[in-house]
């Protein structure tokens, strides 16, 4: 599966960014193949292990925070592998055509 999440603490103040980045440092430590942009981080594996690594990604920010909110997207396909890349070579072979 592929998951894009963003986990957001609340009631902490303005700046977000040190809860954030200790929820991506769990994301990263967990080598799961993984991507962060300016409003999700993305990972892929078996249901289980991607859905554990957002909990403890979340408990990373509830550590800092006393509340959160947590977004997740989905795509769940069981036996595809890669598909963090291959969709987006898909796409731009679409886009090379012209």
């Amino acid at each position: 599966m592929i998951a894009a999440f963003s986990v957001t603490p609340l009631g902490a103040g303005e700046d977000v960014g040190r809860a954030v980045a200790e929820a991506v440092r769990v994301v990263r430590a967990s080598g799961l193949p993984n991507e962060t942009n300016a409003m999700f981080t993305t990972l892929e594996g078996e249901w289980d292990e991607v859905m554990a690594v957002i909990k403890q990604a979340t408990d990373a920010v509830m550590a800092a925070a006393p509340r959160c909110s947590l977004v997740i997207k989905a795509d769940i396909r069981p036996g595809v592998g890669n598909a963090m890349t291959a969709k987006v070579e898909s796409v731009e072979r679409y886009l090379a055509e012209g």
